[in-house]
Order: C-alpha cells, then sequence, then structure tokens
C-alpha cells in the first residue's frame, strides 16, 4: 500500500497519501476555505489534524518518505493534548519545483571525508589529471630508429620535474643503463616538450625526468601514502597506448610485501601498457604512488611505489645524485604478540620481549656477521631508539654508510647484549 504513495510525483500524491493514512490510523481531520468578503479567489487554507498515534508513525516513518510527501515542515510535535493544527495561505508548489539541478543534489555528496560519493572518482582525476604526460623515448641504432617506449609520467613541479618509472626510459640494450635517446614529454593539452632524464634508480624503478616551459606548468599535489588503509580507493591515471588521461580506479588491498626488500602498495587498478610511471591518487586528488607494474598471469593485480618512499628516491638524487642503501646483511621478521607466544610455546628460552625484530638468518661475512649478530637475535634498540619493526631500522639507517651503530639484542634466557655494526652500501646485484 505504501510503496504505491511514493510515486515519482510526490506533490500530486501528499494528499491522496494523506488521506490513505488518515483513514489506516484514523483521527486526522482536514479543512479547507476559500471564500473570502469581497467575493474574489484566494489560495486556499488548509487546515490538518493529526491524532497522536498518527503523529508517532509520521515522525518515526524513513526521511525518504518524508522527503517524497513534502512534509517535513507541515508537522510538529503536539504542544499537549492529541492534535496540533497547521495553516498555510501558500499553494502547494508545482511538481517541478521539487527536482534539484543535475549534481546538487545533497546525494552527490560523499557522507564522510574518504567516503565515495557520486562525484568522487571525476573530481579527484580532474585534480590531478592535467598533470600527466606521456612518456615517449626514440631509440635509434647508428642513427636511423629502432624503437619506441612510451609510458606517464606525473609533473610534480611547476618548473617541469616530472616523476616516472625508470625502465620507460631504459636503453633498450641494457634495462640498468638510461637511454641515450631523445625523451618526448606530450602533455593533456597537447603541448609537446623534450626532456632530459635528471636521474634513474632502477632498483625502485623510479625516475626523474626534467622539461623546459617558458609559463608555469601544471602540477600534481602530493599526498601521503602512510595514511592509506586496506580497503581505501585509489585511481589509477596514465597514457596507456598513447591515449589522453586514461581513469581505472580500485581499492588498496596490501601496504607493501613481507620479505622483499622493496616496499610497494597492492591495487586492483587495471594498469595497461603505457601506465607505467603515472600517478596513483586518493580520493581527494592527491598522489600516493607511481604506478609500476602488474602482474601479467593474475588479472586485478597491480603494483605502485608509495610515495613516501619515492619522495625520499628523490631527496637521495639531490642530495647523493644516487640512491644510497646501507647494507647489514640480515633477515629480519616483524614480531607481535602472537608470534613471540608462538616462539615461546615452541622454545621456552626465547627471549621475554613485547616486541622487537627477529634475526633469522645471519649471511655470513657481512657487517652484521662481523658486528657479532647471531640467528635467533631479538633487536629491542637500534641507534639509541627502541625498536617495533623493520621500518624503523630501515628509516634510522636512510643513506648512513659507514657509521658506526649502536644495537641492542636479547637472546635466549634473556641475555641482553650490545653490539656495534657498521653498515656497508648495498650491491645491488647481490
Amino acid at each position: 500500500m505504501f510503496r504505491r504513495l511514493l510515486t515519482p510525483r510526490p506533490c500530486r500524491s501528499a494528499a491522496t497519501g494523506l488521506l490513505a493514512l488518515t483513514a489506516f490510523y484514523g483521527g486526522a481531520a482536514l479543512a479547507s476555505s476559500s471564500s473570502s468578503s469581497d467575493g474574489h479567489s484566494h489560495p486556499s487554507n488548509v487546515a490538518v489534524s493529526i491524532s497522536a498515534p498518527l503523529w508517532q508513525f509520521l515522525s518515526s516513518t524513513s526521511e525518504l518518505f518524508l522527503r517524497d510527501f513534502t512534509l517535513p515542515s507541515l508537522f510538529s510535535s503536539p504542544p499537549g493534548g492529541f492534535f496540533t493544527r497547521y495553516s498555510s495561505t501558500s499553494p502547494l508548489p508545482d511538481s517541478n519545483s521539487y527536482r534539484e539541478p543535475l549534481g546538487k543534489n545533497r546525494n552527490d555528496a560523499p557522507c564522510c571525508p574518504g567516503c565515495l560519493g557520486r562525484n568522487s572518482i571525476a573530481e579527484a582525476a580532474a585534480a590531478a589529471g592535467p598533470a600527466v604526460v606521456n612518456i615517449s623515448v626514440v631509440q635509434g641504432l647508428y642513427g636511423p630508429m629502432f624503437g619506441k617506449s612510451i609510458g606517464s609520467g606525473t609533473i610534480i613541479d611547476p618548473d617541469g620535474t616530472i616523476l616516472t618509472c625508470a625502465h620507460c626510459v631504459a636503453d633498450f640494450h641494457s634495462m640498468r643503463r638510461v637511454s641515450k635517446g631523445k625523451v618526448g614529454v606530450t602533455l593533456q593539452d597537447g603541448r609537446e616538450f623534450e626532456g632530459i632524464v635528471v636521474n634513474a634508480d632502477f632498483l625502485s624503478d623510479i625516475a626523474v625526468v626534467k622539461i623546459q616551459s617558458k609559463t608555469p606548468l601544471p602540477a600534481a599535489k602530493l599526498g601521503s601514502s602512510s595514511k592509506l588503509r586496506p580497503g581505501d580507493w585509489v585511481i589509477a591515471l596514465g597514457c596507456p597506448l598513447s591515449l589522453q588521461n586514461t581513469i581505472t580506479s580500485g581499492i588498496v588491498s596490501d601496504l607493501g610485501l613481507g620479505g622483499v626488500r622493496r616496499e610497494y602498495l597492492q591495487t586492483d587498478c587495471a594498469i595497461n601498457e603505457g601506465n607505467s610511471g603515472g600517478p596513483l591518487v586518493n580520493l581527494d586528488g592527491e598522489v600516493v604512488g607511481v604506478n609500476i607494474m602488474k602482474v601479467a598471469a593474475a588479472d586485478g593485480l597491480s603494483f605502485a611505489v608509495p610515495i613516501d618512499s619515492v619522495i625520499k628516491i628523490v631527496e637521495q638524487f639531490r642530495k647523493n645524485g644516487r640512491v644510497v642503501r646501507p647494507w647489514l646483511g640480515l633477515k629480519m621478521l616483524d614480531l607481535n604478540e602472537m608470534k613471540i607466544a608462538q616462539f615461546k610455546e615452541k622454545d621456552a628460552s626465547f627471549p621475554d620481549v613485547v616486541k622487537g625484530v627477529l634475526v633469522p638468518v645471519v649471511t655470513p661475512g657481512s657487517p652484521a656477521d662481523r658486528a657479532g649478530f647471531r640467528p635467533g637475535d631479538v633487536v629491542v634498540e637500534f641507534d639509541g631508539k627502541p625498536v617495533g619493526g623493520i621500518k624503523e631500522i630501515v628509516d634510522t639507517m636512510e643513506d648512513q654508510v659507514g657509521k658506526p651503530l649502536k644495537v641492542l639484542v636479547k637472546r635466549a634466557n634473556n641475555k641482553s647484549v650490545a653490539l656495534t655494526v657498521v653498515p656497508e652500501e648495498a650491491d645491488i646485484d647481490r
């Protein structure tokens, strides 16, 4: 019965619906008057009296139901007794006046920050889209062109600084060497520039390209990947196959790959050929990652380098001209309460710790081996700071090579041992 009352023409159905509800609940009365002493026609006065049971029903009805009956301001809570009264000298509005302009309906907006609204993806793409560029490298052998690699990039500074993937600007003969060919950069507005590769790090697959422009260029805003959570919406932008501003969306599936030296963001955004180097953005249109690859054997599985890591790489480019990675020679495992309990079940002598990093393997001849690390050690302090996870050790070392670092470890039966380790620069071929 009530479903029929919710028609697309709410104002016309209001009176019918009200009469139906009155008949169902009883105790309501309608009165109208249009006569006047001057004999002219005037808008009708409408008086509505409602019983308490009917008022209780209307008050508890969903917002949608009340909105479709255009009654939110028609009824008010009875100040006393069983009835209330409402009078109006205004005619009922035309049904067309109820409709709101497209895009301005309150249902178009997200219900809370971070929620997905009707226009959330479009607005995020519009914010970052103008800064997305096409990257092409023409490669030749003794002059003639024989190949062309295509990728994407993101302008991160109006001066023409562009983030992209190292493999997009790599030489065809060696994927660990930057191409000597011309780097073509095409903007969304069609302008074309010739760029140079400022630097590239092939382990992280991040490169910086620079172009010169007489006017400031559109630049994307950088966000923070540390604020992402599994399940957050993200958008991948790029120029695959030379198409402009291709957009795919998905969610963050994972915030890292355990046991792998590099950090990744795993998403289910479609990353097609040519999308590498393009930005991964959040719903605010901020860059939170650089798309680097997809897994060919698995649909809906792609990876991006977190923007927090990219920023550190770019800082090292400026400071050292390359990325310096300290190496200790340790395999490490983050500990939590459940893992600690499991280890203590297997071995009662396992140290009594609340958190820390377990060292299951020490590489022979490594800096850690020379410092006296042993398999089974639990690192609880590194460079004088408490350790809760591997990331804290990596962040503490940064690019410090050759600097002695104090380490406190706990061994079986809660034996504490102080060690001093001197990191070496990592060999990326190791």
